[in-house]
């Protein structure tokens, strides 16, 4: 029996990266996933990536699951409650709920203060980066609650502790990243009493599609962007935080999560799976420990 047997989830931002991670390693155990996102064969977003919602179905499928993909634009009310009745109406529950819905395209404006930043830019990355998050949450968790131990995953992109000390790459994104950290925060407390559990999860440095794209390898030859970035060696795989969100769903005790903050890295440590090459990358570790501390790269006891 795959763990995740009969369990309906809801990944809101699907398309690519972590979101298309997630929704594969939840269609390896088992579940049946909703991908949603804004590009599809048919019509691109503003990413302007070639990746689409119906490739990730389908690769949820070829995992063992089930994908059904829909296209939401996560701003439009309307469109994310067809979206949750559209679930009850075919499957009648929602167990799991992923809201990784991110608003970041082309460079970041890193160290530039609030003046130097782009206006528009930057409140384009707050309205898809945490309006979407909000919105996604009230239509869905209404469904969710009905069927006892939901899980609700807020993805971001680093610890609750790492960010609270460091100034995260501009004035835009660094706000963003702290209303989704306090969004699990909120959730958790509302969710308690539904028996139900919501978490902060980050992955470490993710070698997204986008993220090899810029550093000119592939999933197989990615080492060889080591030589440009040495630390990129603590990188890990989008499959990798997937596997962290399937451990947490399958956990019968997941409500132990509630409220708390933790990462791909430090779940393997507890629930025992690796990353594709059967390592267990443990990045917000190294980053402290290493990188941070200006050492040389060495991944020795970090993966």
């Amino acid at each position: 029996m795959k763990p995740l047997a009969g369990k309906v989830a809801l990944v809101a931002g699907a398309t690519r990266a972590a979101g298309r991670g997630i929704a594969v390693e939840l269609g390896a155990a088992g579940a049946t996933v909703y991908v949603t996102g804004r590009t599809t064969r048919s019509r691109q977003s503003e990413m302007n990536r070639p990746e689409t919602i119906e490739e990730t179905a389908e690769l949820v499928d070829k995992a063992g699951g089930r994908g059904i993909a829909v296209p939401v634009d996560h701003l439009d009310p309307e469109q994310v409650r067809a979206l949750v009745e559209r679930i009850e109406r075919e499957q009648g529950a929602l167990h799991i709920l992923v809201n990784d819905i991110w608003g970041q395209h082309g460079e970041p404006d890193w160290d530039k203060t609030v003046w130097e930043s782009s206006l528009e830019s930057g409140l384009r990355l707050l309205e898809l980066g945490v309006n979407t998050h909000a919105i996604t949450s009230h239509f869905a968790l209404p469904l969710l609650i009905r069927t006892p131990v939901g899980l609700v995953v807020e993805m971001t992109d680093g610890t609750n502790e790492y960010n609270a000390s460091n100034y995260r790459v501009s004035f835009f994104y660094d706000v963003a990243k702290g209303a989704v950290s306090r969004m699990a925060f909120a959730l958790a407390h509302e969710l308690k009493q539904y028996d139900a559990a919501a978490v902060l999860l980050t992955p470490g440095w993710l070698r997204s599609e986008a993220m090899l794209d810029g550093f000119g390898v592939r999933e197989e030859n990615w080492r060889d962007a080591t030589e440009k970035v040495p630390h990129f060696a603590i990188s890990e795989s989008p499959s990798y935080v997937g596997r962290a969100v399937a451990a947490l769903a399958g956990d019968p005790d997941v409500r132990r999560w509630n409220g708390k903050s933790t990462s791909s890295g430090e779940l393997a440590q507890l629930y025992g799976f690796t990353d594709l090459d059967g390592s267990r990358p443990d990045a917000w570790r190294y980053i402290v420990e290493v990188e941070g501390a200006g050492k040389p790269a060495d991944t020795t006891g970090y993966r």
